[in-house]
């Protein structure tokens, strides 16, 4: 998708832009209720990796190379500098802190976004509140939905994985869009 609009700085709110990777403290938590962790990306001088937008239907909508671990920033970034209405829903597997991080920076843009955690990543949301589940909106259009979309699609992108980290940052842009509008064509 087409930028349309910059991602504005929010001065007030502390460490705002800054790579957020959850990570553990003295607590054992993360620092903003939930238990679960990303410490493992962007490692060993390695970049973050890919942040690829999925629609329920496997078709990748867009992607995002992210320099250092994977963080809210990122995703919240890619929402709103690259959506000119928000989606009505989220699924994301950090997706309480998400719409916490969300809603302090932009509230009426993200008003009518719901965030949700999908089937597979809740069972480590062992302290997070049930309205983040997609498990818990059986009865209404969600329970049609495939909220694994995502995962199964980042498994495809596994494939490309090992000659990703041999080029040049320009050069894997190249191949990974390529790579994705293959895939999305044979949806």
């Amino acid at each position: 998708l087409p930028r349309v609009r910059l991602r504005p700085e929010y001065p007030h709110l502390p460490g705002d832009k800054k790579v957020d990777r959850s990570v553990v403290t003295d607590t054992g938590a993360s620092g903003i209720g939930c238990s679960k962790f990303y410490e493992a990306y962007g490692i060993k001088g390695q970049t973050g990796g890919l942040m690829a937008a999925w629609c329920p239907h496997m078709v990748c909508l867009g992607f995002h190379c992210i320099p250092k671990g994977e963080g809210r920033n990122d995703v919240f970034s890619a929402l709103f500098t690259h959506w000119e209405e928000p989606p009505k829903t989220v699924i994301y597997d950090f997706a309480c802190a998400l719409a916490h991080y969300c809603m302090l920076r932009e509230p009426k843009f993200f008003r009518n976004t719901r965030f949700l955690i999908d089937g597979f990543h809740a069972k480590g949301h062992t302290r997070c509140s049930r309205c983040c589940f997609i498990s818990s909106y059986k009865d209404s259009a969600l329970c049609s939905v495939n909220s694994s979309a995502a995962e199964c699609g980042n498994r495809g992108l596994l494939k490309i994985r090992r000659p990703l980290s041999y080029m040049s940052q320009r050069r894997a842009i190249v191949y990974v869009h390529t790579y994705l509008s293959v895939w999305n064509r044979e949806r």
